[in-house]
């Protein structure tokens, strides 16, 4: 890849801020300006007489000015009337200088553009586009592109230089012309030239069709971008050096022999991608995702049994204390009675314990340590770390893997995610990954009914709280504020607590929150998982990673304000024994368009997947990835559910471009990513 371009040297003649405001907009090279285009486009082609201008949409008109004053009911504005053959317009300012009042004085002739809209005294515009212009002066002979900008950037400014540099820039062809004619994709200076300078007989609304050829060009050009730069991180990763890994069985026998389960077929599918990566001799990068329940911590356990087998160590990493300890304690029981010592490490534990646990590691005597970030600090050394397994690999940012794994020469490396990935995603974000998934749930696990109940019966949901505790089941309520906030009006956790236990006299109620110490937070859940506590109040630190069988009711407070891959991993604590469960969404009143969309996905859908997949199509994937998105492009002109077909070319196209075109490859990537490095450093 090229270095990055200063665009100063590029563009000599703009000042300073000029340069700042480029950068600001991602053009930091001349070829950048080809690739900023329009959001939209302006029609100034056709003037509509006044009285058939129609509604809905931006429409040019013109007319004399016959009055301008300011009026100051409701409030202070500009208030300017003109008029033509057919009618009269009102032209309003909310926002104006004196200089406009003057400049549209009686006798004008102006142009106004905007959306035309019924108002109180007849038709009106509301902060139009104006400008004054000659009886006879002609109009545009195409639509005018309106570029994304910054305050100071002008439109004017910024099509001059983007129309400099499409006269000067050549636009050769990155891609074959077979290749072309085979997509029925249209070359790429075409594609360009027609969405900054569109000819005189497009309309804007066949602009803005994501399916005209021209966006299709670009939209490939930019996934086949991506998809290039994702195979080369891949190609980057595999080329290491890493323990080759192969046990003799032993172990994993034992625990299986143990377990009182059996193991799905795809737990066992995905446990042979994992064994074969790990007998390879570079290092493994796997992405195991599956639903809440699928079963990861036992193919983890299974991995790492098979580190251990081959006389290596294993680190086990998790976001929260909590889901760390779940961890700690669900793998001890499993490998502790098989001889595998399991150190715990978190930063809650006392100096002397840390010491010891470290001393454990360091040692070899502990074969598998499991803690927070607790595990990747300066004092925490490994004697054989073959394999790092990290589980909501999500939740923590690219900087703490790579220190994690740095514990050991080149460790073999298993992500796992309850959030599952969308399709699409996995294709794009993910494709430097292997990605394996387990899309089976274990036998047994109950149907969660999903309740979508007002605020206002809240006092029918401790009824209900109430009953299910007679039936000696057990029940979650979960709040997401600890402490009042003056902006949110929510229902705190501790207030919660006292009310509930006022309510349920008769009932153990606890409360568990990311405030309280470990060992609180530790013996809260231990009363609940032994049923000395009946209910639970809690805030999403149970999010992930609490398992108590006995458990059939969950009540979210203010499920209008959470998110659904948050709502669903919430919802996946209950329906893990065998009596029917429930979850209660409570929801306030007033709710938004995105709360609503929100609520309906988690009420029609358990399939983590589908919920995945809507979740997508809500937030855009650049919210969806969260902490990932820190050194992967986000997509600017592609969208992920319409463009499938796109992406599925792409990526079939980018290994054979990488291997039998390299030169072709690395002229696409340089046009699409040069200056912008850093995305690869995924």
């Amino acid at each position: 890849m090229p270095s990055p371009i200063d665009i100063a040297s590029q563009v000599p003649l703009a000042a300073p801020a000029t340069l700042k405001k480029l950068e600001k907009l991602g053009i930091r090279r001349r070829f950048d300006f080809i690739l900023h285009l329009p959001l939209r486009y302006e029609d100034e082609t056709h003037v509509y007489p006044i009285a058939s201008a129609p509604y809905g949409k931006a429409v040019l008109v013109e007319g004399e000015v016959i009055s301008c004053e300011v009026q100051f009911k409701p409030r202070r504005q500009l208030v300017v009337q003109i008029e033509d053959s057919s009618g009269t317009l009102i032209l309003r300012f909310i926002h104006f200088y004196p200089s406009q009042q003057k400049a549209l004085a009686k006798g004008k002739r102006v142009r106004a553009l905007a959306e035309v809209r019924r108002g109180f005294y007849g038709d009106e515009m509301v902060h139009p586009k104006l400008r004054e212009v000659a009886a006879d002066e002609a109009l545009a002979d195409s639509l005018t592109p309106i570029y994304p900008t910054l305050s100071g950037l002008t439109q004017p400014v910024l099509r001059r230089m983007i129309q400099s540099e499409l006269k000067a820039q050549s636009l050769d062809e990155t891609l074959p012309a077979a290749l072309l004619a085979r997509l029925g994709l249209v070359p790429f200076a075409d594609a360009v030239r027609l969405l900054h300078a569109p000819p005189p007989e497009l309309s804007a609304e066949a602009l803005s069709n994501p399916l005209l050829p021209a966006w299709q060009r670009l939209k490939f050009d930019e996934l086949l971008a991506q998809q290039l730069s994702m195979r080369l991180a891949y190609r980057a990763r595999r080329s290491g050096k890493a323990p080759v890994i192969v046990g003799d069985q032993s172990l994993r026998q034992q625990l299986i022999s143990q377990l009182p389960f059996a193991l799905t077929g795809a737990q066992q599918k995905v446990l042979t991608e994992i064994t074969a990566d790990l007998a390879l001799a570079h290092p493994m990068n796997r992405l195991l995702q599956g639903d809440v329940g699928s079963g990861k911590t036992v193919v983890a356990a299974m991995a790492a049994l098979n580190a251990i087998e081959a006389g290596f160590q294993v680190a086990l990493m998790a976001p929260t204390e909590i889901l760390a300890e779940q961890h700690y304690a669900k793998l001890s029981a499993w490998l502790e009675p098989l001889g595998v010592k399991v150190a715990w490490l978190s930063g809650s534990l006392r100096k002397k314990a840390r010491g010891e646990m470290n001393a454990l590691i360091a040692s070899g005597a502990a074969r598998l340590a499991v803690g927070t970030h607790a595990l990747f600090q300066d004092e925490v050394s490994f004697e054989k770390l073959g394999l790092v397994i990290v589980d909501e690999q999500h939740r923590f940012g690219v900087g703490q893997r790579l220190a994690l794994q740095g514990k050991g020469a080149e460790p073999h490396q298993l992500m796992m995610t309850a959030t599952p990935i969308p399709r699409t995603l996995a294709m794009s974000f993910y494709a430097d990954l292997d990605v394996s998934v387990i899309d089976e749930l274990p036998p047994g696990r109950t149907p969660i009914v999903t309740k979508l109940i007002s605020a206002a019966r809240r006092d029918e949901v401790v009824a209900y709280v109430n009953k299910t505790c007679s039936e000696g089941q057990q029940v979650y309520w979960v709040c997401p504020l600890i402490e009042e906030s003056e902006t949110l009006e929510l229902q705190t956790a501790v207030d919660t607590h006292l009310g509930l236990s006022e309510d349920l006299p008769q009932w153990q109620v606890g409360l568990v929150h990311g405030r309280m110490k470990a060992a609180e937070k530790a013996e809260a859940m231990a009363a609940f998982s032994r049923n000395e506590t009946q209910v639970l109040v809690a805030t999403t630190v149970i999010e992930v990673g609490v398992d108590v069988p006995n458990a059939s009711l969950m009540v979210i407070e203010h499920a209008e304000r959470m998110g659904l891959a948050q709502l669903h991993q919430l919802r996946g604590r209950v329906g893990r024994g065998a009596a029917k469960s429930t979850c209660v969404l409570l929801f306030e009143s007033k709710l938004s368009d995105l709360a609503k969309a929100r609520l309906r996905v988690i009420f029609e859908h358990t399939d983590g997947f589908e919920i995945a997949r809507q979740d997508l199509l809500i937030r855009g994937p650049g919210e969806f990835l969260g902490a990932r998105q820190s050194g992967l492009p986000m997509l600017r002109f592609a969208n992920l559910e319409e463009d499938v077909a796109l992406l599925e070319s792409a990526r079939e196209l980018a290994p054979v471009l990488l291997e039998k075109s390299p030169a072709l490859a690395s002229a696409h990537l340089a046009r699409w990513l040069a200056g912008r490095e850093h995305f690869l450093k995924a």
